[in-house]
């Protein structure tokens, strides 16, 4: 398959909730391996499938070397008090703000031949399901920061030659 272009805040995919995956089929399997090709380039630690143009709740990650995917994820358990984390993300290139994120969470989902995955962890892994996840409500991180900090990326977007 292919490394798709990531979509760039503004577009309405990635304001918008994905739909489930009912049915396995070659296209979701297409989308898999697009959403894996497009995890391996250094510095991402995941792609959902809304970033990629697709309203299909799905994501892949790339952690310490570690490339997966999982479909149908939904956070079943977070641990701690949420504490600001730097974060980032492909689809608002270039800014960096403190975001709130629980240390510890729990996915659970399906593989493309419907056995059940769990991922769970902490650190940057912790960070990155619900990053995705997020993304699969149609919720950019962007979304999470306080006001102060929404202002600033606001008006850091605005002023970016991207947007």
């Amino acid at each position: 398959m292919t490394e798709r272009q990531i979509r760039i805040f503004g577009d309405p995919v990635l304001k918008t909730a994905s739909a489930p995956i009912d049915t396995i089929d070659e296209g979701i399997r297409g989308l898999v391996d697009d959403l894996l090709d497009s995890v391996r380039p250094p510095g991402r630690a995941g792609v959902a499938a809304s970033q990629i143009g697709v309203n299909l709740r799905a994501f892949s990650y790339n952690i310490d070397g570690d490339i997966g995917y999982i479909l149908n994820p939904v956070i079943v358990e977070t641990e701690g008090e949420k504490e600001p984390v730097d974060e980032g993300c492909l689809s608002v290139p270039g800014l960096w703000y403190p975001t709130p994120r629980y240390p510890f969470v729990r996915v659970v989902g399906s593989d493309l031949d419907g056995n059940p995955v769990e991922l769970s962890g902490t650190g940057l892994l912790a960070q990155a399901l619900q990053h995705e996840v997020d993304h699969l409500d149609g919720l950019l991180y962007l979304d999470r920061l306080d006001t102060d900090n929404r202002k600033a990326a606001m008006k850091e977007v605005r002023e970016s030659a991207w947007f």
